[in-house]
């Protein structure tokens, strides 16, 4: 893989929890594998008042703790590269001195003026920073740009964190904002579960073997099921978890990327352009329920108290009245050839019986049932590939086999890829290849304003007005340890089928 271009890291929030917990530590991993350009620099951009070494002093403590075999010399080389800037990157006053200092740094670490923002911080703040960076000028999108090497063009590209908006129409505003300063190809909507190593696997494992893409239909996949359950709490996050909700937080961004790879048409040839035009339409074709149909289509719920804390509803930060969801489960259909009648089971909570996040492939059962008289086989297909995508990486493909022995009797066995057993290699936190990537300017795994806005709209009868049935008795309706309220384990048996549990 070709080294990335030299440029320089903006990351504004820099105080924020993000980037000590991740994106630092990511950048830490990424230097120690010798993915950063010699001369790229990271510039943390907060309105506190510090030095270039307090800056990396904090993070420090952080890289020691999240990053498994911390090497002390490495980190010695790595901290060259951190550099700070005090400054409130929503209002215009920052700019002419991040500007100079840009520049500086631009021409000392001979970056050819390629920048790569980040932003990691509220919301809010996104539209109102990248007002401020058009207004400034930093994007000049290839031109010359300071007093660099004036033969040289450079780049200028931005990653946005999740929530991209907090509704349909918020995020086609900041679509339509960030349209204004940056051209598309130079926007990066960062989603780090498309980081993780078993989530990009799927592509491989789905149009590389030929004894799967087959059978990846509706004629022989009975139902999908995709599972982040949490045994946490929302902790210190009550207010901002208040105004999000598990349908924001999980399914809209993670887990409908995750959807996306499972359910998506096999694209010509494996590049950006050819993913992405296939994951948005795989979304386009998400049928969206009738207001009639929403509340047979999900199960909502928040958990009750457990003697540690309260409710979820009597916590503080939190309104007593509160409809939102600590749990969610969907019903999605597509409305295409591949998948016509095959349903796909999404659910997400916090506070449940075990920390998982994974997909259940459920194949259907064989036409006819040859062995129904004989013991061990219900008639029930045992075909089922499950992909452990945490805190595990597995894959695990079940299937029936005859029991040693006199007599034909069946039963089912799992066989079981493990990646860190197979390949012998500590996971890398997600975020280092993907904003890698963003330096290499491969939008493979990043999300299109197109594929945003379709998921929105996918979710939206589930948050607004449509859902109020489905809100009803929401407050402690499933207890913590569990898998949810009972509203969730009735969404399948309307279908005859029952959620995958097992340890």
């Amino acid at each position: 893989m070709p080294l990335n271009d030299p440029c320089i890291l903006v990351i504004f929030g820099a105080s924020g929890d993000l980037a000590s917990r991740k994106l630092i530590p990511s950048m830490y991993e990424m230097h120690v594998m010798g993915q950063l350009h010699p001369s790229t620099v990271i510039l943390g951009v907060s309105r506190t008042q510090k030095s270039d070494d307090q800056w990396r002093d904090e993070v420090q403590l952080w890289v020691a703790k999240q990053v498994a075999n911390f090497d002390a010399s490495k980190w010695v080389e790595f901290a060259q590269r951190l550099h700070y800037f005090a400054g409130d990157a929503a209002k215009p006053d920052c700019y002419p001195a991040l500007d100079a200092r840009l520049c500086e740094m631009a021409e000392s670490k001979g970056t050819r003026g390629n920048l790569l923002f980040f932003m990691s911080v509220a919301e809010n703040l996104y539209e109102p920073i990248v007002e401020q960076i058009d207004a400034a000028g930093l994007v000049v999108e290839g031109k010359r740009w300071c007093s660099v090497d004036q033969s040289a063009k450079s780049w200028q590209r931005i990653i946005v964190e999740k929530p991209f908006g907090h509704d349909a129409v918020s995020a086609a505003s900041l679509n339509r904002a960030l349209g204004r300063a940056f051209e598309e190809e130079s926007i990066y909507r960062i989603d780090h579960y498309l980081g993780k190593e078993l989530v990009q696997s799927m592509l491989v494992l789905r149009f590389a073997n030929t004894i799967f893409e087959p059978l990846w239909n509706w004629q022989y996949i009975d139902h999908v099921q995709i599972t982040a359950a949490e045994t946490v709490s929302v902790g210190q996050r009550t207010a901002f978890y208040d105004q999000t909700g598990a349908i924001r937080d999980m399914i809209q961004s993670h887990l409908f990327q995750i959807l996306a790879f499972v359910a998506m048409e096999p694209p010509s040839l494996y590049t950006p352009e050819n993913v992405r035009a296939e994951k948005i339409k795989i979304i386009d074709s998400i049928s969206i329920p009738t207001a009639d149909e929403v509340a047979a289509h999900c199960a909502l719920g928040q958990f009750a108290g457990d003697g540690v804390e309260g409710a979820y509803n009597e916590l503080a930060g939190v309104s007593p009245t509160s409809t939102t969801e600590t749990f969610a489960a969907i019903k999605v259909h597509f409305d295409n050839w591949r998948w016509a009648g095959t349903p796909f089971y999404i659910r997400s909570g916090k506070k449940l019986a075990a920390k998982r996040t994974e997909v259940v492939v459920q194949f259907k059962p064989p036409a006819a049932n040859l062995f129904r008289k004989l013991p061990g086989f219900t008639g029930e297909s045992p075909n089922r590939l499950v992909i452990e995508i945490a805190p595990k990486e597995r894959f695990n493909l079940r299937f029936d086999v005859k029991v040693p022995g006199f007599g034909l009797h069946g039963a089912n066995v799992d066989m079981q890829l493990d990646y860190a057993d197979r390949f012998k290699t500590d996971p890398v936190e997600a975020y280092g290849p993907l904003i890698v990537d963003a330096m290499r300017g491969d939008q493979t795994l990043f999300k299109h304003r197109i594929e945003v806005e379709g998921a929105w709209n996918a979710v939206m009868p589930f948050l607004d007005e449509r859902s109020a049935k489905a809100r009803a008795g929401i407050h402690g309706n499933y207890a913590c340890g569990s898998w949810g309220p009972k509203s969730a384990d009735d969404l399948l048996a309307r279908d005859g089928r029952v959620w995958r549990n097992e340890p």
